[in-house]
């Protein structure tokens, strides 16, 4: 928007429309008035000339009529003849006849034609008289006609003179008008209008020159006046707008009310003041910031040493509001107090100002507080300024109307930016300890991840510090204070998964273990064989057997029981890598039949009776596997659908194995390495799925929109054989590859994992150079984390001594 459009003026208007526009009034007026003027005066010349001629015809015809009659009465045709063509030579005579009596032409000249026109203005025929004593006789008559083309041609050249004339005269005049009016009015008026029109800079005052002290000029004065006016109020109205931006976007408490003093103290010239934050538990007002500008001290605030005055209580020992104190009774009251002088004031208790000053060698003077107070109207603290000036800084003087107006307008706006900031800072406090929490919350639900979720944002920050100062491979790395924080609530965040990880599984110690671990239920069974050997043997001795022959029969099956439960109990530990003859054995142990006279459709879930709908029971008693994989132990997907298949739209490439569970006991016990079957696997490493589902799925804002990335490729590999994702190098955030060392380094070297024992710092450190050379941790961030010493300060602060041992880190680096 322009400023004419700013002013509401047309985008071109000014004095050079204006005199336009007066011309194309003045200047027609003229040219009719002129054209009028000039047509009644030719129109007059023209009479008077055609007037003219027409007398000198009459003369003509006067003067001629008796010179012809007196030859005419001779009967003289050759004096006649002499006569006419004498005559004939006249300038406005255009032709002459004379006839006798009988209608003879005697003489004639010029052109008879012009006689033609009978009762023409300029022809004319008289007779020819012949006077004498006793009478007159008429001896003949004379024709004439005058040609007006002469007088017409000297008129016309008189017009075309007087046009000129008049044209000149009309054009002299409208200069005159234009450069009289233009001296006068338009070029006031056009340097009025170019300094209402012109682009304004920040803090520039427009000024128009008067041209006199007339009614034009006093209108410039006071354009003059009320634009001194709008420029103080436009800088303070631009310092308002700059300050408010300031306040919104600041989210340091300290910087804020420093910001607001300093302001304060511009825009209403003082020197200096103090901002007071409500502790509304507490009962009294803090100093947040302390300023004076003529002592130069600055206390408190950003950067500013501890104020060492005490709070000002809000009520005294008695319970009495302590409005003694100015800027209690303000933030008591809600009140703006305003006073010129505190040394003629008694109204309030000044002892303090008063003992700074003699302190200081200061004079405290003028003193304006008003209250900060929030979108509710509830006071949050008090702005106090002192020594209100003129704009030179010259004199101390009382804070006046508009100054205090300015005052309330910044309180107004600094109150709000308070309740926002600290707002703000509880709501971050909150998310902070929930998040907290919650990691918390994961740690505790499994005695095997204990502390790993705050373990490892601490790492995580220790080695992004460290790419931070570093100057070599990382020198264009650097996060700012919104970055920090977005790296903060992933690293808190980067498990949040586990919630959803069954217990059983993330705690599966042994390969049958479930809820509770089944190898229990098997050894029942090989118990029930046990007494089945015996019963055997008795029903056989009681049939006429041989009791030698089938107690050595009893004890051998006895035998080959403890045997064989010894080796299912072993593969359930899951100890050791497991080759196919065990599982080949494993097989025919669990051939073996067992009779079970009980139904095992009694005392189930509503999920356990769902999955043994479709297998109809069988007639009792029914003989059982010793190691069962039944049909009914294969726990499918909710709706038979994975959820991550080939092309996942998420871009998961951990893929979903066909079934959700699967409990076969033989199944379960042929795993061939660890605990955990393929379904199993995909459970436990599903918890960084899950994280990745849970992070995106919430609204985070802008400056923490990266959270997800970060938490969730600490378990990527920068050969792109990682998960969830498989991701690569060039794929990942230097924050997300920094969690993935700081994750693998804390889980190596964690001493709460009953399942292994932990590794000391250097055989942590190998395993980690192995990975490194396999491309499946970030080569340089590796490096940075061995020469920075970051694995030395987490292992001093975390680990048991015994597990810092001598470290060669030029063993681990790669060979340049």
């Amino acid at each position: 928007m322009t400023p004419a459009m700013a002013y509401g003026l047309p985008e071109h208007a000014g004095a050079h429309s204006l005199r336009t526009r007066l011309l194309a009034i003045y200047v027609p007026v003229l040219v009719v008035l002129s054209v009028g003027l000039f047509a009644v005066l030719e129109w007059r010349a023209h009479s008077q000339a055609m007037a003219a001629l027409e007398q000198r015809m009459e003369t003509f015809v006067a003067t001629s009529a008796p010179v012809l009659a007196t030859p005419m009465w001779a009967f003289d045709d050759s004096l006649v003849r002499s006569l006419v063509s004498v005559m004939g030579q006249h300038p406005d005579l255009a032709a002459i006849r004379v006839r006798d009596p009988s209608g003879r032409v005697v003489a004639a000249a010029g052109a008879m034609a012009a006689l033609e026109s009978s009762g023409g203005r300029f022809v004319r025929e008289a007779p020819l008289i012949k006077q004498e004593i006793d009478g007159a006789t008429t001896v003949g008559t004379m024709a004439l006609a005058f040609d007006e083309s002469r007088v017409l041609a000297a008129l016309w050249r008189s017009l075309a003179t007087d046009a000129i004339i008049i044209a000149v005269v009309m054009g002299a005049l409208v200069v005159l008008v234009s450069v009289t009016t233009g001296r006068l009015i338009f070029r006031p008026l056009s340097h009025l209008h170019r300094a209402l029109t012109a682009e304004v800079a920040p803090g520039e005052v427009r000024h128009v020159s008067e041209p006199a002290s007339d009614e034009l000029g006093e209108v410039i004065a006071a354009f003059n006046a009320l634009e001194n006016r709008r420029a103080a109020l436009e800088e303070s109205r631009t310092r308002l707008i700059t300050m408010g931006i300031q306040l919104g976007a600041e989210r340091n408490p300290r910087r804020l009310v420093e910001s607001v003093l300093q302001v304060a103290s511009d825009l209403c010239h003082a020197d200096g003041g103090t901002v007071y934050l409500l502790d509304r538990d507490a009962g009294q007002l803090e100093f947040a910031i302390v300023l004076n500008r003529s002592l130069k001290i600055h206390l408190g605030g950003e950067g500013g040493p501890d104020i060492p005055f005490a709070p000002l209580p809000l009520h005294g020992p008695d319970g009495r509001p302590n409005s003694a104190n100015v800027a209690v009774h303000a933030a008591l009251t809600g009140q703006v107090v305003n006073v010129p002088d505190v040394y003629d004031n008694t109204a309030f208790d000044f002892a303090g100002p008063r003992a700074f000053d003699a302190t200081h060698g200061y004079r405290t003077t003028s003193l304006l507080a008003v209250p900060l107070s929030d979108r509710q109207g509830e006071i949050i603290g008090v702005l106090q300024l002192i020594n209100a000036s003129d704009a030179e800084r010259t004199t101390v003087k009382a804070f006046d109307g508009p100054t205090e107006s300015i005052a309330r307008a910044l309180a107004a706006q600094a109150g709000v930016a308070l309740e926002n900031q600290l707002l703000l800072e509880a709501q971050r406090r909150l998310l902070d300890s929930f998040i907290e929490l919650m990691a918390g919350a994961i740690d505790a639900k499994s005695p095997y991840t204990g502390g790993h979720c705050s373990r490892v944002p601490d790492l995580t920050r220790m080695l992004t510090e460290a790419a931070c100062a570093d100057t070599d491979r990382f020198q264009a790395f650097d996060l700012t204070e919104d970055e920090w924080y977005e790296l903060h609530i992933a690293s808190w965040l980067h498990d949040c998964g586990k919630v959803t990880s069954p217990e059983y599984v993330v705690d599966k110690a042994t390969k049958l273990e479930t809820i509770y671990n089944r190898i229990h239920e098997i050894r029942t069974r090989f118990e029930v064989l046990w007494r089945d050997a015996r019963i055997e043997e008795l029903l056989a001795v009681q049939d006429g057997a041989d009791p030698a022959a089938a107690a050595e029969t009893r004890e051998r099956t006895q035998a080959d029981l403890v045997e064989d439960f010894a080796f299912v109990a072993t593969c359930n530990v899951g100890g050791e890598f497991l080759d196919d003859a065990s599982i080949e054995r494993l097989r025919r142990i669990g051939a073996r039949p067992w009779t079970r006279h009980f139904d095992d459709r009694l005392g189930l879930s509503v999920a356990e009776a769902e999955r043994l709908r479709a297998f109809p029971a069988p007639p009792l008693p029914v003989e059982d596997r010793l190691l069962s994989d039944k049909p009914e132990q294969v726990v499918p997907w909710p709706d038979n659908t994975p959820p991550i298949r080939e092309n996942d739209p998420r871009g998961f490439t951990l893929l979903a194995p066909r079934h959700q569970f699967n409990l076969g006991e033989l199944y379960n016990l042929s795993i061939r390495r660890g605990t955990l079957t393929e379904e199993e696997r995909f459970k436990v490493n599903d918890h960084i799925v899950q994280t990745i589902i849970m992070l995106e799925s919430l609204p985070l804002p802008p400056h923490l929109r990266r959270v997800p990335e970060y938490a969730g490729g600490h378990h990527e590999k920068m050969d792109g054989t990682g998960y969830p994702r498989g991701l690569k190098a060039g794929t990942m955030s230097i924050p997300a590859r920094i969690m993935a060392i700081a994750d693998v380094f804390e889980a190596l070297t964690a001493a709460d994992r009953p399942y292994k024992k932990p590794k000391t710092v250097s055989e942590a450190l190998r395993i980690m150079s192995f990975m490194r050379n396999d491309n499946h941790i970030d080569p340089d961030l590796f490096d940075l984390f061995l020469r920075s010493g970051v694995w030395r300060d987490y292992a001093h602060r975390f680990l048991d001594p015994e597990q810092i041992d001598a470290v060669d880190i030029a063993a681990y680096q790669r060979a340049s």
